[in-house]
């Protein structure tokens, strides 16, 4: 079950991150709901579901939100 999550999690992974190109500059409104809402989806789970909100967890979520920041910033 453990490998069947992570391959899900891996190809959820992959498709965000294709989905970055079509928002085109967070300029798309659905595209860019549906990759900004991954990064949601994991806050959410620290909220409602009362997962762990380690400081590691939450360093790497600002680190996914600084690097779309500089990539939007650079381009």
């Amino acid at each position: 079950m453990a490998w069947l999550l992570l391959g899900t999690a891996g190809l959820l992974e992959v498709g965000w991150a294709i989905g970055l190109k079509y928002t085109e500059g967070f300029t798309r409104p659905l595209p860019t709901v549906l990759t900004v809402g991954a990064l949601g989806t994991a806050a959410l789970g620290i909220v409602l579901f009362g997962e762990l909100a380690s400081v590691g967890r939450l360093v790497s979520l600002g680190l996914i939100v600084a690097g779309i920041v500089g990539l939007k910033l650079a381009s």
